[in-house]
C-alpha cells in the first residue's frame, strides 16, 4: 500500500470509528454516508437533535477509548435480502435505501469493527488501533440526504486524521490561520464585495473591490498585449444551436442556463468562451501566414452550481476567465504551448507565486471526437511538455470535454494549493464549428485551438490573493494606496493639496476628515490595511511635507511634498513596468 492509499484508508477508518463513537454515545442516531475527503472525512447522521460543540469533544473521547480497544475489523460478503435485513433490524433505513440502489450484480460487503457494523466497499486497517490519536472532530453542518434539498435534512460531522501528532498539529495550525484569512470575511471588513440571495453566486462589487479587479484586468492586458494577443468580445448569450454544435449542450448541458422558448427560439447564458471566439475567426478567410493567431477575451461565463456548492469568490456561478484561444497549426503546437507555459509562470511569480505544480490532465470518459483525435492531441501536449523542460504529474481522465491540458497549481503562503491556469489542446471544435485556414498547399484544414486561461476565474483569483496575503496585497495593488490624514482641521486644505498632487499622477489616495484624534485615525486605517498613512500637521505644513506611517510599522520617516510622487511612483509600479 502506497502512502497515499495508507492516510486515505486511515482516515476511511477513522469516519468508521466516529460513526461507531456516535451510535454508542446517541443510540438513536442513524448512519447514512461517510466517505474520505481531502485531508479527512466527514459523515452524515440522521438524528432528531442537533449535535453541539461539547459533542463533538465527547465523540472524539470515545474515539480515542475505541482506539485503546484496539478492536479488530472483519468483513462480510452478504446477499441483498440479508444485508437489507440486517440493516432493517438495527433500524437503518437510508443503508436500506442504498442497498436497494445497487446494481443487481453489486457484491454487497459489510465490515465489522468489532460488533459494530457499516455497509462499505473497504478497504479498512487490521483494527482500530492502528488509527493512533492523530486526529480531530472539526465542525458540524447540515446536509440534505443525497444533496437533494427534497430530501430530508442530515447533520454532518467533518474531521480530520494524520499519521503524525505533528502532521496534524501543523493542519490545526493551517485552518485556523486559513479562518483568519477568509476571503469573504476581508472582503467585508475591507469593504470590497458581497453575496445576497436573489443573486446567488454572483458577485456585488463594492468601489475598492471593483479597482482591484480592474487592476488585474489591466495587469493581464499589458502582458497580453506584449505578447501578441488581440483582444475581443463575445455575446454572452446565443441560440443553442451553436452549443449543440461545439458539443456543450450535450456534455456540460447540466452546467448551463438556458432561456425559455421566444420567437420559437431557446438561448443558453454561455458557459465558456471558446465557441464565440470560433465565431469571430470564421469572419474572413484565414491563410497559414495569419497562424499563429492568439486572440484574448474577459469574458462573462455563467455555470451552474448547486446552492450548497458556492464559496465565497473561490465557488461562483457567474464569473469572469482570462480566456485566450490561439489558432495554429499542429507543427506550432509545441512552440506555443511552450510560450504558454512561459508566460503564466512569469505572471504568477509577478504575484508572489513561485511554488508551481504543474498537472496533465488526459481524456474523460464524457468526451467529443475520435480516439484518433485524442491520442494526436495527447502526443502533441505531452510532447509540448517535454520540450519544455518543465516537471509534471499525471491527472488521469481528469481533461476537459474537448481535449487534454495542463493545470497549474499554486501554493499559498499556508500551503494550501489552488489549481489556477489552464493550457488545452483541442483538435475537435474548430473542425466542429468549422473553422478553417488555407495551408501552404492551397487546401483548407482546421486550425488547432490552444485554449488558454492565465488567472482561470478572476474572481477565484481575487480571493486566493485576498487569503495568500492576509488582505495586505501589494501596493500596485491595493484599492487605496495612501490616507492622507490632517491633525487638526484646520490642515484640510494642505491635505487636499497632497492628495490632489498624488491623485493627478495616478495614484489612488484618500483623506481622512474625520473630526477625530490622530491615534483613532492610525488605528481606524490600519485596520482597512492600507499601506501608507500620510500624517499632516501644522509642522509638516510649513515645511512643504509628509509624515509617512507604513501599514505594519510603527515607524515613521518625513518626505518633502516635491519627492512625494518619485516616492510612488518607485513603490507604486506594477511588475513590469
Amino acid at each position: 500500500m502506497s502512502n497515499a492509499e495508507h492516510i486515505e484508508t486511515l482516515r476511511h477508518d477513522t469516519a468508521h470509528i466516529m460513526a461507531m463513537a456516535v451510535q454508542e454515545i446517541f443510540p438513536d442516531t442513524q448512519v447514512t454516508i461517510g466517505p474520505v475527503i481531502e485531508n479527512g472525512f466527514f459523515y452524515d447522521f440522521a438524528r432528531d437533535n442537533p449535535f453541539t460543540d461539547s459533542d463533538l469533544e465527547i465523540i472524539e473521547k470515545k474515539m480515542k477509548e475505541i482506539v485503546k480497544r484496539d478492536v479488530k475489523t472483519s468483513f462480510k460478503v452478504l446477499s441483498r435480502e440479508d444485508a437489507i435485513k440486517l440493516f432493517l433490524d438495527k433500524g437503518e433505513k437510508y443503508k436500506v435505501e442504498i442497498i436497494e440502489s445497487l446494481p443487481s450484480d453489486e457484491e454487497i460487503k459489510v465490515y465489522f469493527h468489532g460488533d459494530w457494523f457499516d455497509l462499505c466497499r473497504g478497504p479498512h486497517l487490521n483494527s482500530s488501533g492502528e488509527i493512533g490519536t492523530a486526529f480531530k472532530l472539526t465542525k458540524v453542518a447540515g446536509a440534505y440526504w443525497r444533496g437533494d434539498s427534497n430530501n430530508p435534512m442530515l447533520q454532518r460531522i467533518y474531521g480530520t486524521a494524520w499519521e503524525t501528532q505533528e502532521e496534524l498539529d501543523n493542519y490545526l495550525h493551517m485552518l485556523e490561520e486559513a479562518e483568519k484569512r477568509d476571503h469573504r470575511k476581508l472582503g467585508k471588513e475591507l469593504d470590497l464585495f458581497h453575496f445576497q440571495e436573489e443573486a446567488p453566486g454572483s458577485v456585488f462589487w463594492h468601489a475598492k473591490g471593483w479597482t482591484l479587479f480592474q487592476s488585474l484586468i489591466n495587469y493581464m492586458r499589458k502582458r497580453q498585449d506584449e505578447a501578441g494577443y488581440s483582444e475581443i468580445n463575445t455575446p454572452d448569450i446565443m441560440d443553442k444551436s451553436l452549443w449543440e454544435l461545439s458539443g456543450h449542450l450535450e456534455k456540460f448541458g447540466d452546467n448551463m442556463f438556458t432561456t425559455e422558448a421566444r420567437e420559437d427560439r431557446v438561448y443558453a447564458l454561455k458557459p465558456m468562451n471558446c465557441p464565440g471566439c470560433v465565431q469571430v475567426y470564421k469572419q474572413g478567410l484565414k491563410s497559414y501566414r495569419d497562424l499563429p493567431l492568439r486572440v484574448a477575451e474577459f469574458g462573462k461565463v455563467h455555470r451552474y452550481e448547486p446552492s450548497g456548492a458556492l464559496h465565497g469568490l473561490m465557488r461562483v456561478r457567474a464569473f469572469t476567465q482570462d480566456d485566450a484561444h490561439i489558432f495554429c497549426t499542429e507543427d506550432q503546437i509545441t512552440d506555443e504551448s511552450k510560450i504558454v507555459c512561459d508566460l503564466i509562470l512569469s505572471i504568477y511569480k509577478d504575484f508572489g507565486f513561485e511554488d508551481v505544480s504543474i498537472k496533465f490532465s488526459d481524456r474523460p470518459e464524457n468526451r467529443v471526437g475520435s480516439d484518433e483525435i485524442w491520442e494526436k492531441s495527447e502526443k502533441a501536449l505531452r510532447t509540448a511538455m517535454e520540450a519544455t523542460g518543465l516537471d509534471y504529474t499525471v491527472n488521469p481522465g481528469e481533461g476537459a470535454f474537448y481535449g487534454p491540458k495542463l493545470e497549474f497549481v499554486l501554493r499559498d503562503a499556508i500551503g494550501r494549493e489552488w489549481q489556477c491556469g489552464t493550457l488545452q489542446v483541442d483538435l475537435n471544435m474548430p473542425e466542429r464549428l468549422g473553422g478553417t485556414f488555407i495551408a501552404e498547399d492551397g487546401k483548407k484544414y482546421n486550425p488547432v485551438m490552444l485554449h488558454r486561461a492565465l488567472f482561470g476565474s478572476l474572481e477565484r483569483f481575487t480571493g486566493i490573493l485576498l487569503e495568500h496575503y492576509a488582505g495586505n496585497l501589494p501596493l500596485w495593488l491595493s484599492p487605496v494606496q495612501a490616507v492622507v490624514a490632517p491633525i487638526t482641521s484646520e490642515i484640510d486644505g494642505y491635505a487636499v493639496e497632497i492628495q490632489k498632487t498624488l491623485k493627478s499622477s495616478g495614484f489612488r489616495v484618500e483623506m481622512d476628515l474625520r473630526n477625530e484624534k490622530i491615534s483613532y485615525k492610525i488605528r481606524e486605517n490600519s485596520l482597512q490595511k492600507i499601506p501608507f498613512l500620510l500624517i499632516v500637521g501644522k509642522k509638516e505644513m510649513e515645511e512643504k511635507s509628509v509624515t509617512l506611517r507604513t501599514f505594519g510599522s510603527k515607524d515613521q520617516e518625513k518626505i518633502k511634498l516635491d519627492n512625494l510622487t518619485d516616492f510612488f511612483e518607485k513603490k507604486c509600479m506594477m511588475p513590469g513596468h
